[in-house]
């Protein structure tokens, strides 16, 4: 595999090489011990969306590994001006060893991967966000000790990290329940591939419109922001709809007592999760948004192919 821009480049054996590896990379890290094996490696880091977690966990983790990132966004290069993707993968493609890239279309990451000679890192579009499934499930990884037959409930917009979130849990043998209100559904291109891998897998794919079906004896419940970047004036439309998809006290009563609840974040409080639920007891967010620095650095050392300790 040269590029990960998709769940679909992944498929269960690399999920579990990329558990083992971020376990190993985060333990250097507890014990404060240096792990640099790529000295001189330079990865360009395109951001067209703004961030915090994915630019710093990327910058960090590329310095950790003893390499040097180079941050680029519209306004500082050419891109914004209008050069064309391909044009741009071919030039960056002689001057780096690792492209990362955080943009709207799917199709403008894959051109970037197409014509790069240096592999290509998908760190979020409007369909996917498969840098975060592969933190989440390393997480879960950590606390349960296991993926397979695990029952995760995904509650509210069948958003991009519902459409990564179908194909990863399907990958590893999970049940993946995705509660979404009416036309708010997961794309149903990324439904029909979670299903044909599942039929290999042993995983379970539902799709409701009922929180508490989804919730009910779930070992892991998640959600997500109900109104992502770019769709701000639907934010008012969607707060209204979306009321009946919080998870509150009362939708968690549901989940098993040991239930693990997750947000990629940011959250916003009061509206897709309370107080209560992202502060409580069961709350993993944190440890969460920390994996992300563990299994990109061990994505990294997967696609330049220097996994060994």
């Amino acid at each position: 595999m040269k590029d990960f821009v998709s769940m679909l480049n992944a498929d269960r054996l690399f999920i579990e090489n990329i558990i083992s590896l971020s376990a190993f990379l985060k333990e250097k890290v507890k014990k404060g011990e240096l792990y640099r094996p790529l000295d001189g490696f330079t990865a360009a880091l395109i951001f067209e969306k703004p961030s915090t977690r994915t630019r710093v966990s990327f910058e960090v983790g590329v310095y950790q590994l003893g390499g040097h990132g180079v941050y680029m966004d519209t306004k500082g290069s050419q891109l914004g001006r209008g050069e064309p993707i391909k044009d741009t993968a071919r030039v960056l493609s002689r001057y780096v060893d690792l492209i990362v890239i955080r943009t709207f279309s799917q199709k403008r990451v894959e051109e970037l991967a197409l014509y790069s000679d240096v592999p290509v890192i998908n760190a979020l579009t409007d369909e996917e966000h498969p840098c975060q499934v592969l933190a989440d499930l390393f997480t879960i990884w950590e606390y349960k000790g296991r993926l397979e037959g695990l029952k995760v409930a995904y509650v509210g917009d069948g958003n991009n990290m519902c459409n990564s979130w179908l194909i990863g849990a399907a990958y590893v043998g999970m049940e993946f329940y995705a509660a979404t209100p009416k036309g708010y559904e997961p794309l149903p291109f990324y439904v029909e591939k979670a299903k044909e891998i599942a039929e290999k897998t042993g995983a379970k794919i539902v799709l409701t419109n009922d929180p508490v079906e989804a919730v009910r004896e779930a070992d892991v419940v998640y959600t997500d922001v109900w109104a992502s970047m770019g769709q701000e004036e639907e934010a008012s439309k969607r707060r209204e709809l979306f009321m009946d998809y919080q998870v509150n006290q009362e939708l968690v009563k549901h989940a098993k007592p040991d239930y693990l609840f997750m947000h990629c974040l940011p959250a916003h409080r009061g509206e897709e999760v309370v107080e209560e639920v992202i502060e409580g007891n069961n709350s993993v967010v944190w440890e969460q948004a920390e994996n992300r620095l563990h299994t990109q650095k061990a994505l990294i050392l997967k696609l330049v192919r220097k996994v060994k300790p």
